[in-house]
């Protein structure tokens, strides 16, 4: 039976095997460090009983007045787990805090266009695209000069706050905003 935990910092010495993905998106220690001691309640891994790492979430808290939210910054599942629902229980999780501790409206990710699985996944948990980030993947590979090659979705889901599902756009794939605005 794997065991759902904290993320702690000596989990970033374990997780080659689930950030040596083509979908995961990987940062520097510090970023990692900075949520840990910023965000410690919506950081979780997901650990095998050998100790391997299965999963993990990085989350925050951001906002304002009805823009007040809990934010996915990291969802990965390692290949070789995946179609377990470890993602999904990963969510929830993150949702219940940001809903019951954080007392925000919604719970927002930003997810590649091109990711279909990830996209119909989110959908079926309930998300929904609220706006198209242009270019707000990036790469600085030769010949791109540093601009952005690949936009994004920014999906939201409602929490128990929104009351009015102002978090929720049936329109949002058609809004397509400059990534500065993310």
């Amino acid at each position: 039976m794997s065991i759902l935990r904290p993320f702690s910092a000596s989990d970033m010495f374990k997780f080659n095997n689930i950030n040596l993905d083509v979908w995961t998106e990987t940062y520097g220690l510090s970023f990692y460090l900075n949520y840990l001691a910023t965000w410690p309640d919506l950081c979780y891994v997901q650990a095998a009983p050998s100790g391997r790492l299965m999963g993990y979430i990085l989350g925050n808290a951001d906002g304002t007045n009805t823009d007040w939210h809990g934010h996915i910054t990291a969802l990965t599942v390692a290949p070789e787990y995946r179609r377990l629902s470890l993602a999904r229980k990963l969510t929830a999780l993150l949702e219940f805090i940001s809903d019951t501790v954080y007392h925000a409206f919604f719970v927002d990710l930003f997810v590649r266009c091109k990711n279909d699985v990830a996209i119909d996944m989110y959908e079926g948990m309930g998300y929904s695209v609220w706006r198209r980030l242009r270019e707000y993947y990036g790469s600085l590979g030769l010949g791109n000069r540093g601009r952005d090659e690949e936009d994004a979705f920014d999906m939201r889901k409602p929490l128990s706050r929104d009351t009015n599902r102002r978090s929720v756009r049936p329109n949002g794939r058609e809004m397509i905003v400059d990534s500065s605005a993310a």
